[in-house]
């Protein structure tokens, strides 16, 4: 019978007791990090409790899953693997693309879903069209002559505009800052 691997979405940690893995054994446990820093303790504990090595108390994050690009060090406070999974798990792909975009920076993940999320379009020639039909009457004869492509290159290029894209046909447009 072989092993069976299970993979998640959801924001996890794989952590080890140092004890045991110190003595050669592998103990350790993956827990949910969508929950609570005390939460994530507790279930810490629980594994340390269950170890082959008496009284261990060191703890490690081995491994972790569900986090993007977003990297998990050996000894990232709770806190902090905490605050990132719930935003992830609120958000979703774009709150996953989002910590990339910002190399972690939660704050400023927040901040730019907050005050410069300016929605999903197909393209970003294609909000800058809507913008653009929405704001200013183009003459009929003009109309075809308007190159919506470069405008929003343009806007991407000079810092207006910035965007990621997590479907096929899925683009998240922000203000630049």
């Amino acid at each position: 019978m072989g092993a069976t691997t299970i993979t998640t979405d959801q924001p996890r940690i794989y952590v080890a007791c140092l004890a045991a893995y110190n003595n050669g054994y592998l103990h350790g446990a993956w827990i949910d990090a969508a929950q609570e820093p005390w939460a994530i303790y507790d279930a810490v504990r629980v594994m340390l409790a269950a170890s082959p090595i008496a009284d261990a108390e060191e703890w490690a994050i081995h491994d972790y899953e569900g986090f993007g690009s977003v990297r998990i060090e050996e000894y990232t406070g709770f806190d902090r693997v905490s605050e990132l999974a719930a935003f992830m798990a609120e958000h979703g792909d774009i709150g996953a693309a989002l910590l990339d975009h910002y190399c972690g920076d939660l704050d400023e993940a927040r901040d730019a879903l907050a005050d410069r999320y300016l929605g999903a379009h197909a393209s970003l020639a294609d909000y800058v069209q809507e913008v653009t039909e929405e704001t200013t009457v183009i003459p009929h004869a003009l109309r075809y002559y308007v190159d919506y492509g470069a405008m929003a290159r343009d806007a991407e290029l000079n810092g207006d505009l910035f965007t990621l894209s997590t479907a096929w046909d899925v683009v998240h447009v922000f203000a630049g800052c």
